[in-house]
């Protein structure tokens, strides 16, 4: 792909920005050089290589999924702003 100041115009259109025209040449290189880059990438010998789905290749390491009672039902209500014996109170948010 050719990168002139016709695309660089463009993609301003576009992207609804305007650029004096100092900025245009700083982008033109800049783009022109990324371009370039990806064009060297597409030189390098991938025969063979395996498509990488996940860059580690770690697995997920769960724990099972075993009900247990973690803190009680007294230790989770003391902090609690407002609570009865048994549940947390809180403030009315639908009205009718």
């Amino acid at each position: 792909m050719k990168v002139d100041k016709q695309l660089i115009d463009k993609l301003a259109n576009l992207s609804k920005l305007e650029f004096s025209p100092e900025e245009a040449a700083a982008i033109e290189k800049n783009l022109s050089d990324m371009l370039d880059f990806v064009d060297k990438l597409s030189e390098v010998d991938v025969s063979g290589v395996e498509p990488l789905v996940y860059v580690n290749p770690a697995i997920n390491v769960m724990r099972p999924d075993e009900p247990q009672m973690d803190i009680s039902k007294e230790d989770a209500l003391k902090n609690a702003p407002l609570a009865d014996s048994d549940y947390f109170k809180v403030p009315k948010v639908i009205r009718k």
